[in-house]
């Protein structure tokens, strides 16, 4: 396993991060807890020591899965925790920004008590919410600072703009966004907290399993599914068959190295200077030991040239 330093917090963070928002259920169909808590299990083995969670991830259940998976191994794990996201009121649609004082701090003490610890190392605020004053959810979360309740903080989602106003109350030490080939909207706010000493961490790096090669079809998906209840533009047209063409390249370095396709995405990710940690949503033992070989190789200048000028022909 790979190692680097999240940022000015002084942590030295695994490359791979076990993502856990499927593990909650919620959004992406029925759970295998006993699955989850293996492949768990198989990452820190394999040498990963970062886990990324949530309460908004199933509404509690998968705080719970990482809660029984780290029982004898809290020591061994750095845990990342989320608040900022409320659940649709009446029960569909997508989650709504939340971080008032109240709200986060339900969230928090029930993800403290279901993962079975009294303090994360990393909590991050969720999503920026216009509702809240900044300096009204910083006053909350430097006090859980203050209780030992959380080690370092950072923020979630928040461009430079919202990041700049939140550092005015917050000691930010990590910025977690989406980036993968196929998203790379937040590339600058990545790079802007990477050269601001702030660690960097990037979520849906498999462009929700599109990068892995499993999805050649566009799939048929319910409405409750979260690609569709997040209305994801990669699994519409033009994208998806944009996403499909650019396959083709992923496919023949993965032949050329005998190795699977996810790994030549996540290796196109962690091989960015900016990028400290990447999150993989593992729901099995298969998927955790082929993303922790990952680390095990390295994607030459020629192929990370060739990716990304297959990037830029196909999605520009």
């Amino acid at each position: 396993m790979r190692f680097k330093t999240l940022g000015k917090s002084g942590l030295e963070v695994s490359e791979l991060t076990i993502g856990t928002w499927a593990m909650g259920g919620l959004g992406y169909g029925s759970v295998d807890k006993k699955q989850c808590i293996d492949a768990i299990h198989a990452m820190i083995d394999a040498g990963v020591n970062h886990i990324d969670t949530a309460w908004i991830y199933g509404l509690g259940e998968a705080d719970k899965v990482v809660g029984e998976a780290l029982k004898g191994k809290r020591d061994r794990v750095l845990i990342t925790s989320k608040a900022g996201f409320h659940p649709p009121v009446n029960g569909t649609g997508p989650n709504y920004p939340d971080c008032s004082p109240a709200w986060m701090t339900k969230c928090l003490e029930e993800s403290l008590n279901y993962l079975g610890t009294d303090y994360v190392d990393i909590f991050l605020v969720h999503v920026p919410d216009e509702n809240t004053p900044f300096q009204e959810t910083a006053e909350c979360v430097n006090q859980w600072v203050k209780d030992g309740k959380v080690r370092h903080v950072g923020v979630s989602n928040f461009d430079p703009a919202a990041m700049d106003q939140m550092a005015q109350y917050l000691s930010i030490t990590a910025l977690q966004s989406q980036y993968s080939m196929v998203a790379r909207q937040e590339e600058s706010a990545l790079k802007w907290a990477f050269e601001s000493n702030c660690g960097v961490m990037t979520h849906s790096s498999l462009a929700s399993g599109l990068l892995t090669g499993a999805i050649r079809q566009m799939p048929q998906l319910p409405p409750d599914d979260i690609r569709v209840l997040y209305d994801y533009p990669q699994f519409k047209e033009p994208m998806f068959s944009q996403i499909m063409e650019l396959l083709k390249t992923l496919d023949q370095i993965s032949e050329e190295r005998n190795v699977p396709v996810a790994q030549v995405a996540l290796n196109w990710n962690l091989q960015k200077e900016f990028v400290t940690t990447s999150l993989c949503g593992v729901r099995t033992v298969k998927e955790a030991l082929e993303n922790c070989q990952t680390t095990e190789w390295l994607l030459t200048e020629e192929e990370m040239k060739k990716l990304d000028k297959a990037i830029m022909e196909t999605l520009g």
